[in-house]
């Protein structure tokens, strides 16, 4: 499956999580439910992976953990704010680069209309 389709599945699942749920819950709340649709469609999913940062050739353990990583290519950054912010781009941005993923979505669920809340985020790095 490419990062594209897998973008299709994922953004499919968030409408359904948040149709469901709508918004003014808990990220983990939107977290376990992402999770649960992301198996239901018979994808290899992680949530709350370890992502170590290499630096000068050594492995350093700093408490980074990716919400979801699908399929070992794809993150999904889940937020649960009033407005999605430069920092919450630059978090994701990071996560692609340290994990060499090319493509990853940020959804915000604390929005009336989900795409509202959805940004594509490419790793431009690679």
């Amino acid at each position: 499956m490419t990062e594209n389709e897998i973008a299709s599945v994922v953004f499919e699942s968030a409408l359904k999580v948040h149709k469901r749920l709508g918004p003014g819950l808990l990220e983990s709340a939107y977290e376990e439910c992402m999770f649960y649709e992301l198996k239901k469609a018979n994808l290899k999913v992680e949530k709350q992976k370890a992502l170590p940062l290499i630096y000068d050739e050594v492995r350093l353990d700093v408490g980074y953990r990716l919400d979801l990583i699908i399929e070992d290519k794809f993150i999904v950054e889940i937020k649960s704010v009033e407005k999605l912010n430069d920092i919450h781009l630059a978090q994701i941005l990071t996560y692609l680069r340290l994990s060499n993923c090319k493509l990853g979505l940020l959804i915000n669920f604390n929005v009336v209309l989900l795409k509202d809340g959805v940004k594509r985020v490419i790793n431009g790095t690679l």
